[in-house]
C-alpha cells in the first residue's frame, strides 16, 4: 500500500475543461495547482459521499450522497 502523503495523485479533472470553462466564464487564466487543489476537494466530497452510501447499507454512492 502506498502513502498517499509521499505519491503524487492523479488528476480527477480534464484540465483543459476547466481551463476553458473558466476562461469562457471570465477571462481569467487558470494556474495548474488549481488542478491538483480541485481533484483534492473532489477526493474529500467522494470519501464523505462514499460514507454516507456505506451507512446506509448501500454499494453504489449516488447524487444524494453529495449533500
Amino acid at each position: 500500500m502506498s502513502d498517499e502523503n509521499t505519491e503524487k495523485k492523479e488528476s480527477l479533472v480534464v484540465a483543459s475543461k476547466l481551463k476553458t470553462y473558466i476562461r469562457e466564464k471570465s477571462g481569467m487564466n487558470t494556474s495548474s495547482a488549481v488542478i491538483d487543489a480541485i481533484s483534492d476537494k473532489i477526493r474529500h466530497l467522494c470519501d464523505t459521499a462514499i460514507e454516507a452510501a456505506k451507512k446506509e447499507g448501500r454499494k453504489t454512492v449516488m447524487d444524494r450522497d453529495f449533500t
